[in-house]
This record gives structure tokens, C-alpha cells and sequence, in this order.
């Protein structure tokens, strides 16, 4: 029996935002965030994740038009539940659609959407996203409520935020490193268990990517920052090598 018989196999997607960052750091068109989309596809990347925001920070419009013609693997069209961004997502039909909260001051995601607040209107906002063939994924902590109310709106995926984890592990934290590894094994458990299928992604690192990756009910991390950190210094299709060697040894240990 082979591991992905056992565990399933568990997808790599490359979040490639902050090549954007730097290219409008100084502005022009370089570095492309394009050009390093399909480099990741042409290193064995399951599927390639941007975030259209608001303030277009990083990822813009032509970014979107561009990766939508250049892909071969599913785009992961990262939005916020707006009525531009859901406009957007209905021209181009990327495979997937996940909403993330967004706040203008934030430098990052910094939690999961409220989905237990806002049930009814995140409901009216999948809804065509579905029927126009997306994969609908929500951006959620590992919290119980906002998974049952994930699958209540009509959601495919949750993907669940491993921010705090990493950072108590970046931290040298290990007991509450621990402990919010142990809430998202019983969301990713209990999110399998209402039928949803379960993603992980925010601040994975080397260091930290072992432990998500093992849990048996999620089938794709979805990395950026640090794989783009990792590429300065020794090569995007090098870096994800490393990071899938990584992810493949915790899924045989697992199954071990």
C-alpha cells in the first residue's frame, strides 16, 4: 500500500502575492508574478493561489487575466466577499474561489471570516460562485462554529488558518504551539466529517509545515511567503522541492 492510498495525497498550491509585492515595490513589470506562476507549475505546483485586493497591493487585474490564460493548473483566486471581487471571479471562472476577510491596515490575513455572523449573505455570495463551476473555499480559524457554519452557507472547502501555529512555533512557544495544533486536527477532523474538504495555509515554513501536514483529512497547504523568501536564495523550483520532500516525509511517518 502506498502512502496515498493510505492518508491520500496531499497537494502543494503556490501563493506567488508577494512577487507582486516586489515588483510594485518599485513598479514596472518586473519581477512578474506571472512568470513565476509558471515556473511553479513547471516545478510540480498542484495549483497556483492570488489574492485580488481591494487596494490591489500586490496581485492586480492583469495578474488575474494573465494567470487565467497561462495556467494549466487550477488557479486559486483569493478574494474578499465584495460585489467587485465577486463580479470579477464570475468573468473569469477560476477552478476555486476563497474568501478571506481583508482589512486595509492589515499586512497580512491576520484571522478567518466570521462565517457564523454572516451566514445569510455568505450564503446569497456562494451560491453563484458555485453555480458558475468555482470551487468555493472559505478562510476559517479553528474554532467549531465557524466550520459548522461553513457547511451550513454551502462551502466545498475550508481552508484553516495556521497563523497562530506558526507563529507560537516561529516564537519557541511549544505549548501553545501544541495545543493550536491540537484545534486544528480536531477542525480539519470535524470540518471531513460535515463533508468539507480541508486545506491549511498561512506562515508554513520548514520548520513548522510537518505536523499540518500529517493531519490525515487535509489534502492541500497552501504556501507563499515563505516559499518566495526561500527563492531568493536558492531557486523557486528548488524551494518547493524541498517543501514537498518535507510535506511527503510527515504523510509517511503518519502512515507509518
Amino acid at each position: 500500500m502506498s502512502i496515498t492510498d493510505f492518508l491520500g495525497p496531499l497537494r502543494l498550491g503556490v501563493n506567488i502575492d508577494h512577487v507582486a509585492t516586489v515588483r510594485n515595490a518599485r513598479g514596472g513589470g518586473v519581477p512578474d508574478p506571472v512568470r513565476a506562476a509558471v515556473l511553479a507549475q513547471s516545478a510540480g505546483a498542484d495549483g497556483i493561489t492570488a489574492h485580488l485586493r481591494e487596494d490591489r497591493r500586490h496581485i492586480r487585474d492583469d495578474d488575474i487575466e494573465r494567470l487565467m490564460a497561462a495556467l494549466h493548473i487550477p488557479l486559486n483566486f483569493e478574494m474578499a466577499a465584495t460585489d467587485e471581487m465577486q463580479a470579477i471571479a464570475l468573468r473569469h471562472k477560476p477552478h476555486a474561489v476563497c474568501i478571506v476577510p481583508e482589512r486595509r491596515e492589515e499586512r497580512t490575513t491576520e484571522g478567518g471570516l466570521e462565517v457564523s455572523k454572516d451566514q445569510n449573505r455568505l450564503s446569497d455570495f456562494v451560491g453563484p460562485l458555485a453555480e458558475a463551476g468555482a470551487r468555493v473555499s472559505l478562510f476559517v480559524a479553528a474554532v467549531p462554529e465557524q466550520i459548522e457554519a461553513s457547511a451550513r452557507v454551502g462551502a466545498a472547502v475550508v481552508e484553516l488558518h495556521t497563523g497562530a501555529y506558526c507563529d507560537h512555533h516561529d516564537a519557541g512557544d511549544f505549548k501553545a504551539r501544541d495545543a493550536e495544533l491540537a484545534r486544528i486536527a480536531e477542525a480539519a477532523a470535524q470540518a471531513h466529517a460535515l463533508g468539507l474538504e480541508v486545506h491549511a495555509g498561512h506562515g508554513l515554513s520548514y520548520g513548522s509545515v510537518a505536523p499540518v501536514a500529517a493531519l490525515r483529512e487535509v489534502v492541500e497547504l497552501n504556501i507563499g511567503h515563505f516559499l518566495m523568501g526561500e527563492a531568493i536564495f536558492r531557486g523557486l523550483p528548488d524551494a518547493m522541492a524541498e517543501m514537498r520532500r518535507r510535506m511527503d516525509a510527515a504523510r509517511v511517518t503518519e502512515a507509518a
